[in-house]
């Protein structure tokens, strides 16, 4: 097998590693898909376990997407000799794909994980730290104002589009890969909002749960 190929698989499967359905059953005894807003992701684990538990679930989820995109993409694993086909830049925004797309659809538990968020943010954090500031920034923004976490993460994945487009295209600013970085994130963003389309419904409907740190 092409080491490309072994790379972005490790990548899927280091995103598919479904923290916060392993953290729900260690601390809560639970699977966190039966409970709260079904979704195996941080924000639902805060909203069911508590804010302890659901930030350690973040931060674990963030860093896969950062370390595959920063560190697997670099992995040789056949001999040093191995010549990529991919050029470096591209195939840490192709395993940080992978990585989110093992979050969402985690071969683990039966294809069904969280909406990728978090290690979308540390695909991001890896590829364009300034970028994804702004993405927080708006997200926090966003999140304050309304208290919908849906609404300030798919407000936050459509500003870090925004934030590098007009980085390089008003103030010239010098991106590595700017127009892979931009596509890639574009199509992300609007991956992600796919991903919420069960939060858009229920946000049009009335019913969507507002954000606390308090369990529920």
């Amino acid at each position: 097998m092409n080491n490309d190929l072994i790379i972005i698989l490790i990548s899927y499967l280091l995103g598919s590693i479904p923290t916060s359905i392993i953290l729900s059953k260690v601390f809560g005894g639970i699977d966190i898909r039966e409970h709260g807003s079904r979704n195996a992701g941080g924000t639902n684990v805060v909203r069911v376990l508590g804010w302890k538990i659901g930030i350690f679930v973040m931060i674990i989820d963030v860093l896969k997407g950062t370390v595959a995109t920063a560190w697997v993409s670099q992995m040789q694993l056949i001999n040093s000799n191995t010549v990529s086909i991919f050029d470096p830049f591209m195939l840490s925004v192709i395993c940080g794909i992978a990585a989110i797309i093992g979050h969402v659809w985690t071969i683990f538990a039966k294809f069904r994980g969280g909406k990728g968020v978090a290690t979308g943010m540390g695909m991001m954090i890896a590829l364009s730290p300034t970028d994804i500031l702004v993405g927080i920034i708006i997200f926090i923004i966003i999140v304050s104002i309304t208290k919908y976490v849906s609404v300030g993460s798919m407000f936050g994945v459509a500003s870090i589009v925004l934030s590098i487009f007009i980085r390089k295209n008003i103030f010239n600013a010098e991106i590595q890969g700017f127009e892979i970085l931009l596509w890639s994130t574009s199509l992300i963003s609007l991956f992600i909002i796919f991903t919420h389309r069960a939060n858009i419904k229920r946000l049009l409907s009335g019913t969507e749960n507002k954000f606390s740190f308090k369990k529920k």
